[in-house]
């Protein structure tokens, strides 16, 4: 090779790095880390881990819960069963003495995940133990104590029927059976009737294994390092929680929480 073909060869060599180096490759943008929202109106079924009522509880006593079943996003578990909830107690109401139920009112405050991963939000209640006596007001979001009815009028026939037999067992003595029987049975009716106004009707409880529901009111986000949960073992729940009505606060039988 002559030497202006050699230096024409270099030349062009040299242009091309130089061009290279001035406007290099762009390089391939970065993925991100894939992201999972729970959407609003999202209903999460819950355990309840502690009993409340309106006999023992206050405003401001916290509620804690964890989640039963898992919630999906795009097929991927993003609540695993044994989620913790946090709630308050925000209102409390006694049940009266004349007339009057039991309510109760409950905000959910915090979800923190089996690893440690916890989101903030405010959601509240949406549904409640099928089995429970106690009733749900879905619009106010409130547990109100069973009415008692029936208890007040079973009080006042007892101590009617008590009454009457007292006054059987006088009237007697004097010969007079009827009159005996009719003044003890007003009586009895009268002091039952005094017992029913001045105690309270029943307390609305939610007892320890009920099982809630909550509903979402604002979205949960979360990214795909937030949901590594390792190995985890499924909750097996025998037989679900006691009625709020019985007042029980056993355990879960046969419960085992994820690891």
């Amino acid at each position: 090779m002559s030497l202006p073909a050699f230096l024409a060869t270099a030349l062009m060599v040299s242009a091309t790095a130089f061009a290279e180096e001035a406007n290099p490759s762009p390089k391939p943008p970065e993925s991100k880390p894939a992201e999972f929202t729970v959407t609003p109106g999202t209903k999460v079924p819950l355990s309840l881990l502690n009993s409340v009522s309106t006999k023992h509880s206050a405003e401001g006593d916290r509620i804690y819960l964890e989640t039963v079943f898992p919630i999906l996003v795009n097929g991927r578990i993003v609540i695993p069963p044994g989620s913790y909830v946090a709630g308050t107690v925000t209102q409390v109401k006694k049940p009266g003495r004349v007339k009057g139920r039991g309510e109760l009112y409950v905000r959910f405050d915090s979800l923190t995940l089996p690893n440690g991963v916890t989101r903030d939000f405010r959601a509240r209640m949406s549904a409640m133990d099928g089995r429970a006596t106690e009733e749900f007001d879905k619009t106010e979001g409130k547990v109100k104590s069973e009415g008692n009815k029936a208890g007040d009028a079973r009080t006042v026939g007892e101590a009617a029927a008590a009454g009457a037999s007292v006054g059987v067992l006088a009237g007697s003595a004097g010969g007079h059976y009827g009159m005996g029987a009719g003044i003890g049975a007003a009586a009895g009716a009268t002091a039952g009737l005094i017992g029913v106004l001045v105690s309270r009707g029943p307390d609305a409880v939610l007892a320890k294994g009920s099982s809630l529901e909550m509903v979402l009111d604002r979205p949960l986000l979360y990214n795909e390092s937030e949901l590594n949960f390792g190995q985890m073992q499924p909750v097996h729940v025998d037989g679900g929680g006691p009625q709020p009505s019985q007042k029980s606060s056993g355990g879960l039988p046969g419960r085992r929480f994820p690891i």
